[in-house]
């Protein structure tokens, strides 16, 4: 078959779009982009006044799952959401002036998973896949490996320091990237008691859970999912109180929420668990906020119930406004985690809308701060083996098919592809025909090539957006483990005070600067 015949039949399978997309008469004319260029070049040289302030804010944005691709079909979804073709819209995190990237692996893994990763932007260190807040030398599930491995976050370093710290992730907050910010734990699927095996029980290893209330007590803010793991064996959720499987989990028979009630009644401590709660907060009359509004995840945004569930953005609002309340600063870890879930079960369309509400929460969050004195980065942990091709034309929908045919099997293909996955689908011996399906769903799950039951994380670099004092320091390509190392030296916590002598609020970096120096003297005094 002739290629324009090709052409011809798959023009009548792509999907009929209520209008074209308009595209600025403007960008015919050279002048357009060479204008638009010469800002952008006005904007770089700008970043020559590197900012240098102390940060006293220090926040993580961490899309989990979140690689390039993912970034890039976000951001053209996000315009196409407000009508326009996409490509040219820019996401809040396309906005940062500095960016880096940032190699995943773990010390065990090429292609990395979330717990052995966190830890590496959280504590500073790489460790091993399935382990969080714990070295290298620790084993997963190998209890006995815990003690003396342990490694303490950025977070505690910020509390330690007198600052406000928060979590607040779309996953429960017992997942494997909140849980490195609080826990030591060989194991990251120990959320509770019952999901550990007696041995480890008895050698004295603790579940996440419990975890997350007793090595840092105080946390002050800390919202997400994850309600059963709090909650005694067979007790009903509040809100699914029929459904068993929403039921509490835990053996040794405690009730962790009333516990942390009981030790912060005196401190204005609160306990939330749906919508309305959340936004009828003061934020001036509490100091302690727990907020659980799913027995486990929760729900994708594209299926949330916008009456009870909090979007990711409000809760971030509500965050920052408890937070900021402190003089000296705080630290905020945000996760758009559901994003890596949608991409593990094959639905880009859950994965990409995930991305754009977390795209949301970043520009609401830059709205309440300010550069000069809060470090705002924007990250993944890793990426997935999603990517999106096609030749397609400028404004097709994100979802869309290619404008071609399979040249061996003579059908279409939609332009969002897995490497692996659930997706990848034999009808009658051959390739699926996609063209007689709604491709568009919410739950579709794009075509693979190798069929799994879960699709894979992907081991290339991901990217590092950051604003803010100090961003610049983010650069090049680096180590995942050293984010934490510049969010500390930025703010003069953690390990890193020695260069702080402050003038007018800037951090001076001589000190580090005669250290070389007088190193490099010492060395060719040797030699």
């Amino acid at each position: 078959m002739k290629a324009s015949a090709l052409l011809i039949i798959c023009s009548c399978l792509l999907p009929v779009r209520s209008e074209k997309p308009k595209f600025p008469e403007q960008e015919k004319d050279p002048k357009f982009w060479n204008a638009w260029a010469q800002r952008t070049l006005k904007n770089a040289l700008t970043l020559q006044m590197l900012n240098r302030n102390k940060a006293k804010n220090l926040i993580l944005f961490l899309g989990d799952g979140m690689g390039v691709a993912t970034v890039t079909a976000a951001r053209i979804l996000k315009g196409q959401l407000n009508g326009q073709s996409g490509e040219e819209t820019l996401l809040e995190m396309d906005k940062f002036p500095f960016v880096s990237l940032s190699k995943t692996y773990n010390t065990n893994a090429q292609v990395p998973d979330s717990a052995g990763t966190a830890t590496a932007y959280l504590c500073g260190v790489k460790a091993n896949e399935g382990t969080v807040g714990v070295n290298a030398a620790a084993i997963r599930s190998q209890c006995n490996t815990t003690q003396g491995n342990e490694v303490t976050s950025i977070l505690r370093w910020a509390k330690d320091a007198g600052k406000s710290v928060g979590i607040v992730t779309t996953t429960r907050i017992n997942h494997a990237t909140p849980s490195a910010a609080y826990a030591h734990c060989v194991d990251r699927d120990w959320y509770s008691d019952s999901e550990m095996p007696a041995e480890a029980l008895s050698a004295g290893c603790k579940d996440i859970a419990q975890q997350l209330f007793e090595n840092i007590p105080n946390i002050d803010v800390i919202m997400g999912g994850g309600r059963k793991y709090m909650f005694p064996k067979n007790m009903s959720d509040v809100e699914y109180p029929n459904q068993l499987k929403h039921s509490g989990t835990r053996n040794d028979g405690r009730n962790l929420v009333q516990e942390w009630l009981g030790r912060m009644k005196e401190k204005k401590g609160r306990y939330i668990w749906n919508k309305k709660q959340l936004l009828s907060l003061n934020p001036n009359n509490v100091n302690y906020l727990l907020g659980l509004f799913e027995p486990a995840d929760m729900t994708y945004d594209l299926e949330r119930n916008h009456d009870t569930d909090p979007s990711l953005t409000e809760m971030v609002e509500v965050a920052i406004k408890m937070l900021r309340k402190n003089p000296n600063g705080f630290y905020l870890l945000v996760e758009g985690g559901r994003i890596d879930h949608g991409h593990h079960e094959g639905k880009a369309k859950q994965a990409l809308h995930e991305a754009v509400e977390m795209d949301r929460a970043i520009g609401r969050a830059d709205l309440m701060t300010s550069t000069h004195d809060t470090l705002t980065i924007v990250t993944a942990d890793h990426s997935h083996v999603f990517s999106f091709g096609g030749y397609t034309v400028r404004g097709n929908t994100i979802f869309g098919l290619a404008p071609l045919l399979s040249d061996v099997d003579q059908k279409p293909f939609t332009s969002i592809s897995y490497g692996n996955g659930p997706g990848f689908k034999i009808v009658d011996g051959a390739r699926e025909n996609v063209s007689t399906i709604n491709y568009e769903e919410n739950d579709y799950q794009a075509q693979a090539a190798v069929p799994l039951s879960m699709e894979t994380h992907g081991g290339e670099d991901v990217a590092v957006f950051a604003k803010g004092p100090l961003a610049h320091l983010l650069h090049g390509v680096h180590e995942q483990n050293y984010i934490p190392h510049v969010m500390a030296y930025a703010a003069c916590i953690g390990q890193n005070r020695d260069h702080c002598m402050l003038t007018g609020g800037s951090v001076s970096l001589q000190p580090v600067f005669s250290s070389v120096a007088a190193i490099l003297t010492i060395s060719r005094l040797l030699c």
